[in-house]
């Protein structure tokens, strides 16, 4: 029998050091949370008898616990004896005492029984309690510390022998996860992807499906650059290019309907120079921009411009948790007639994407843009979000140029790029069990 300490920052360090050190067989003594880390002890060839032996033997003794303070204190009650009557004195006696020094009066007749006292209890002082209630609230501490890491470890133990199993008995789903994964899909949206797969999986669908499933889970609008037509604002946070995705929107009505069909409406009055940019941008186009700074201005703006055959509507990029969210969705809301257009950043994280959507929810809006393509390294956390939500994309825009930078929505199109930009290999086993190991020994 092998055993041997380990010592890492967190439990699943220290168990991917045991696994790769001892293998799959090893089997863990004891786990302690230390100043620098977690402690484990494992052991390979374990044989618990062997231990018990070696214990009983030749293990030193455990340290008695200190006894506890006695807390009462019995004392046995001595009845005092009855004092015996005093002499009977004359009266010419008493009366020639001195004053204050009178003799003792005799006890009544019938005297009453000695009442018992209740035993003495040693009251502890505060500064005795309080050692006992830190030790007392330290070992409680220490004791949810350990059930935790217990926990943390047959979590991750019933996962890796649930990943194990999965991808023994259905090898060709394991495939599609991990080409999943590598894609950078989030684990739900692939676990509901591999869903839909049929039962019997040759390893060229393996291959092929995960790209197709992807591509028909997209949800396209089918608006294309030359049906920009209506009142459209574009919402989105701050930094994800709205201002820029008007302006090549606009050119491209320009160029089918005509500058004097064509009106920009800015909204935002919080940013520095957001009013300046758009109105350089409507120099160049010739078109007209109206400044909006509340319900009232921009209905009256709106009433101005009926009959255009584009209104493209610049707001303020706000943060969710920012209280102007709400004024600013009220204002478009308040409106009417407007067709809203979420702008996400593809190259901004799954869960910034997923709050900015969560955020806007109110606002109900119809689509969404996605730009900066161009700057993402990876494009499966935006993928997650919108097939999670079922968002319709209008376009995609990856780079500055206006009008040339921007495009029609297409799936096949969307999909392709996501793989080509990808140059990550396989995802390690241990990341493929966190990720897909509780949920399928949960199935």
């Amino acid at each position: 029998m092998k055993i041997k300490r380990f010592v890492a920052r967190d439990m699943r360090q220290a168990m991917r050091e045991v696994r790769e050190e001892q293998g799959p067989d090893a089997v863990i003594l004891s786990t302690r949370r230390l100043a620098e880390g977690i402690e484990v002890i494992a052991a390979i060839d374990y044989d618990e008898a062997l231990i018990r032996e070696a214990a009983r033997h030749g293990a030193p003794s455990a340290e008695a616990p200190e006894a506890a303070p006695a807390v009462a204190v019995d004392e046995p009650q001595i009845a005092a004896p009855t004092p015996a009557a005093p002499p009977k004195r004359p009266l010419h006696a008493i009366a020639a005492a001195p004053a204050g020094h009178l003799p003792p009066m005799p006890p009544p007749s019938r005297m009453e029984p000695p009442v018992a006292m209740p035993p003495l209890v040693a009251v502890p002082s505060p500064a005795a309690t309080n050692p006992m209630i830190d030790r007392t609230a330290q070992d409680t501490a220490r004791l949810r510390a350990e059930l935790g890491s217990m926990r943390e470890m047959l979590e991750m133990q019933l996962s890796s022998l649930a990943w194990n199993d999965m991808d023994r008995r259905q090898p060709q789903r394991a495939r599609v996860l991990r080409e999943l994964t590598r894609l950078g899909i989030e684990a739900d949206v692939a676990r509901a992807l591999v869903g839909e797969l049929p039962d019997q999986l040759s390893a060229e669908q393996a291959r092929y499906l995960p790209l197709g499933m992807l591509s028909r889970s997209l949800v396209i609008s089918g608006r294309g650059l030359s049906d920009v037509a209506g009142v459209t604002a574009l919402v989105g946070p701050t930094g994800v290019g709205k201002t820029t995705t008007i302006a090549k929107l606009a050119a491209r009505a320009v160029l089918r309907h005509g500058a004097d069909q064509v009106a920009l409406i800015s909204t935002d009055h919080y940013r520095i120079g957001a009013a300046a940019q758009l109105e350089h941008y409507g120099r160049l186009l010739g078109v007209r921009v109206y400044p909006a700074h509340d319900v009232a201005s921009l209905r009256k703006v709106l009433g101005l411009l009926q009959g255009r055959q584009t209104v493209l509507v610049d707001t303020a990029g706000v943060a969710a948790s920012d209280p102007r969210m709400a004024q600013q969705m009220d204002v478009l809301a308040a409106a009417g007639g407007l067709r809203a257009c979420l702008v996400l950043a593809a190259n901004a994280q799954s869960d910034a994407l997923e709050q900015s959507i969560r955020a806007y929810e109110p606002l109900q809006p119809q689509a969404c843009i996605l730009t900066k393509l161009d700057e993402a390294p990876s494009l499966g956390g935006a993928l997650s979000v919108l097939i999670r939500h079922r968002l319709p994309l209008d376009y995609t825009t990856d780079g500055q140029r206006v009008p040339e930078d921007i495009a029609e929505a297409n799936a096949r199109t969307l999909v392709c790029r996501a793989a080509q930009s990808l140059k990550t290999t396989a995802p390690d086993e241990s990341l493929m069990a966190e990720r897909f190991g509780l949920a399928v020994a949960s199935a």
